[in-house]
């Protein structure tokens, strides 16, 4: 290594290429330590196609709110409700977490799609071990697919008018 000295002070400073191990933190410490929020609440969002869902969860009961109705009565769709639910399933959190999710935007599938992104996230949150099981299940990846725009002189975005030979 080689070793300067300072003018003013007369101190000597190690300019090395390479660090001392005891200067570098470990991963493990680095990492931030997520907290609830006041309401003890951890948040997640999640989008999917035009709609967004704000997703706040804690510790609790298992109950599911989604904009201030039930989550059954919300969802009405089987295959919605098993999205939404799927990531509390993969972590068998099913009983043991409240959450209330704040959706807007899109339809029905796009909510649930989006709803299920957030609750991943929140519980990512809450846990930093959860996250090789959630994305395992493919739930912390975004659904980056949207409607295709309609082009200038066709019907929609693939669609052309309608062809006349005479």
């Amino acid at each position: 290594m080689a070793e300067t000295t300072t003018e003013k002070t007369g101190e000597s400073l190690n300019i090395g290429v390479q660090a001392s191990a005891s200067t570098v933190a470990p991963a493990t410490e680095t990492a931030k330590k997520k907290w609830p929020d006041k309401g003890g609440f951890y948040w997640g969002t999640g989008r999917r196609k035009s709609s967004v869902a704000r997703v706040r969860l804690k510790p609790g009961e298992g109950k599911i709110i989604v904009n201030k109705k039930d989550m059954n009565d919300f969802f009405v769709l089987k295959q919605d409700q098993i999205a939404v639910m799927a990531p509390l399933k993969a972590i068998d959190g099913e009983k043991k977490f409240d959450v209330h999710i704040n959706v807007k935007g899109g339809g029905t599938t796009g909510q649930a799609g989006a709803s299920l992104l957030g609750i991943a996230r929140a519980l990512k949150e809450y846990d930093e071990n959860l996250l090789q099981t959630l994305r395992d299940g493919g739930y912390l990846t975004r659904d980056s697919r949207m409607v295709e725009r309609k082009k200038p002189g066709q019907c929609g975005a693939r669609r052309s008018f309608q062809f006349s030979k005479r």
